[in-house]
């Protein structure tokens, strides 16, 4: 596993809006993990403003971005889906569809006008959304006896590593999710801090996920 495979992820939506001219632009996020619930999300919207001008949509779905897909419903080409797109691509967001709704307000915006619009209107909603950083990492099991707990704790605390569990028996045995890139730093402290008195396994690779703030 390797550091770069971090990636940012939706962990809840939120909706943002804008005014334009009269125009409204409402922008509604929402986390989608396929084609299909990323399909029925735009559908929903639809449905919901049903008597908005255009429903125009962006939706990146992988941590490699392997898909997106984007759509101007009737917007003049380029000037709504695509630049709605490149934020979502820009911020480095997956899993995440964006449809952003317009009620005309009289005025045309022009070419410019619109891409502004749709592109501002994204960054609200994702203003008012959650986000998460999905890491690679690895559970380690640490296991030392009850002289090296408190230097193990230090050393934990120090970092703002939180066990995800705690045994107390004839040793203690410490669980902890940590990112791949801090492995090896680690390991290499908490066995300094101990005399060597610290037994490191790394029992799985795993993704985990750090909420942004």
């Amino acid at each position: 596993m390797k550091e770069q495979e971090a990636c940012r992820i939706l962990l809840e939506g939120g909706e943002g809006e804008i005014v334009e001219k009269k125009s409204r632009f409402i922008a509604t996020v929402r986390k989608v993990e396929s084609e299909s619930e990323a399909v029925a999300f735009i559908e929903e919207m639809k449905k919901k403003y049903w008597d908005a001008r255009h429903n125009c949509s962006a939706f990146v779905i992988g941590r490699r971005a392997e898909l997106t897909r984007c759509s101007d419903d009737g917007e003049p080409s380029g000037t709504a889906g695509r630049p709605m797109l490149e934020v979502l691509l820009g911020e480095g967001i997956r899993n995440v569809a964006v449809v952003v709704t317009r009620y005309f307000g009289g005025t045309l915006l022009g070419t410019g006008g619109l891409v502004r619009a749709y592109t501002q209107a994204v960054k609200e909603g994702l203003a008012a959304s959650t986000i998460g950083i999905e890491r690679a990492g690895y559970e380690i099991l640490i296991e030392t006896d009850y002289n090296g707990v408190g230097k193990l704790q230090y050393v934990m605390g120090q970092r703002g590593i939180e066990p995800v569990n705690s045994e107390y028996g004839a040793d203690v045995k410490f669980t902890l999710i940590i990112p791949v890139e801090k492995s090896t730093e680690l390991e290499k402290v908490m066995v300094e801090a101990t005399a060597g008195k610290v037994k490191w396994t790394k029992r799985k690779e795993l993704y985990f996920i750090d909420k942004e703030g």
